[in-house]
């Protein structure tokens, strides 16, 4: 009997024995697809988190240069509208001191022209060759028997380059012939009346290379009061000294 309940026994337990290990096999082949599916999922959340991170940044990216180029351009915009009213302002300058000119020597009905020089000068030059200063040698003999005279010095450029480059150059070439007569010949800064008007009164057409050289000149003027009275002369325009 003893025997028989031992057998059974040891018998009982090889069955749990047997058991636990079957559903322990079981577990693992069933658990296993489900922890490989897992990690597979967690490797393509990664990827999408990097293939967003990576959207995010060429999107920035793009904003950023848009943005920048957004700002170039309202940049660029201010700068013309800047350049463009300059240009006006300084052509609106240079005719009103043409027109003030004109009424001036209006206003006085005895002034005349008596003599003239025209000096010219090379592709966007302001500096007077011997040729020059040797014509407005002979020009400024005449100044020594005039009386109650005054000077207008007009300084013009062709139509080459921006209006604004081309005042401020003819402003430049008629300051050269000024000082240049005022140092030699100590003519006083009240007898000169300076205007540079740019590309805005040409004497020859501009589509020539010879019309574009006669443009490039400054023109002397005596205006004289032939009656010799001493009326007062006008005041000096631009930086003649």
């Amino acid at each position: 009997m003893t025997s028989n309940r031992l057998a059974l026994c040891t018998a009982a337990l090889m069955f749990v024995g047997l058991t636990g290990c079957a559903t322990k096999n079981y577990v693992r082949q069933q658990t296993a697809p489900l922890a490989e599916q897992t990690g597979q999922l967690e490797d393509k959340t990664a990827q999408n988190n990097r293939d967003l991170q990576n959207v995010d940044s060429r999107a920035q990216a793009g904003i950023q240069q848009a943005q920048g180029a957004a700002d170039t351009a309202t940049q660029n915009a201010q700068s013309a509208s800047k350049a463009a009213g300059d240009a006006e302002v300084a052509a609106n300058d240079a005719v009103h001191r043409a027109d003030s000119l004109d009424a001036v020597v209006k206003g006085l009905d005895n002034y005349k022209p008596v003599a003239n020089v025209t000096v010219t000068f090379g592709f966007d030059k302001s500096v007077l060759t011997k040729d020059d200063r040797d014509q407005l040698d002979t020009f400024a003999q005449q100044l020594t028997s005039t009386k109650s005279y005054i000077l207008e010095v007009t300084g013009g450029t062709d139509s080459t380059g921006p209006a604004q480059y081309n005042y401020d150059l003819s402003q430049r070439r008629a300051d050269a012939v000024v000082q240049y007569l005022a140092s030699k010949y100590s003519i006083p800064a009240h007898r000169f009346y300076l205007i540079g008007i740019g590309k805005d009164n040409e004497v020859a057409p501009n589509n020539t290379a010879d019309g574009r050289r006669q443009n490039r000149r400054v023109q002397v003027q005596v205006l004289s009061n032939v009656n010799g009275d001493q009326q007062p002369a006008p005041a000096a325009s631009g930086n003649g000294n």
